[in-house]
C-alpha cells in the first residue's frame, strides 16, 4: 500500500534515510534529525513531501519516496525532484519501488508537472537497470554541481 507520510512516520523515515545512506556508503553525511524532518515535511511551509510503502501484512513501512517541487524556466511549468527512493532490502523485488514511482508519476500528471527527475549513483547498476526498464532517460551530458562547507562559505564571503 502506498500512502502519504504522516508525522507519526517520521522516526521510521529517518531510520530508512540512515539505511539508504549506509547503502550508498555515506552514512556520516545523513545528519537530518527527526525534528528537522518533521519541520521539512509537516511544518508551516513544507520543503518536501513524502510517500511511504506499507506492508499490508505487517503494517510496517518497507520504503519511502521523498520529493519536492521544481520549476523549469524552459517549459514554464512545475516539475518534481525525487530526492530519495528507498525500499528495505527484505522487501525489494516486491513492486514497492515501482508502486512509489507510479504514484509520483500519477501526481505529476494530475498536477501539470512536465518533468519528474532524480539522480542515481552510476555504480548502482541494479537500480540503473530497473530505471531503464521503466523507460527513464539518462542525461549523460549534464553534471551535478554541489557547493558545500568552506567553498560555500568562501563564495558567500565574496558577495
Amino acid at each position: 500500500m502506498i500512502r502519504a507520510a504522516t508525522e507519526n512516520d517520521v522516526p521510521e523515515i529517518r531510520a530508512m534515510i540512515r539505511e539508504l545512506a549506509a547503502y550508498e556508503r555515506a552514512v556520516e553525511q545523513a545528519r537530518a534529525t527527526e525534528e528537522q524532518l518533521r519541520e521539512a515535511l509537516f511544518g508551516a511551509h513544507p520543503a518536501a513531501h513524502a510517500l511511504v510503502a506499507e506492508d499490508e501484512s505487517t503494517g510496517g513501512l518497507v520504503g519511502y519516496a521523498l520529493w519536492f517541487p521544481r520549476f523549469s524556466t524552459w517549459t514554464g511549468t512545475r516539475g518534481m525532484h525525487l530526492e530519495d527512493l528507498y525500499v528495505r532490502p527484505d522487501a525489494r523485488g516486491g513492486g514497492h519501488g515501482r508502486a512509489l514511482l507510479a504514484a509520483l508519476a500519477a501526481f505529476c500528471l494530475s498536477n501539470g508537472f512536465e518533468r519528474f527527475e532524480w539522480w542515481v549513483l552510476a555504480w548502482n547498476e541494479r537500480v540503473v537497470d530497473f530505471y531503464r526498464s521503466l523507460g527513464v532517460e539518462f542525461l549523460d551530458d549534464w553534471r551535478i554541481c554541489r557547493l558545500t562547507g568552506e567553498g560555500l562559505k568562501e563564495l558567500a564571503e565574496a558577495s
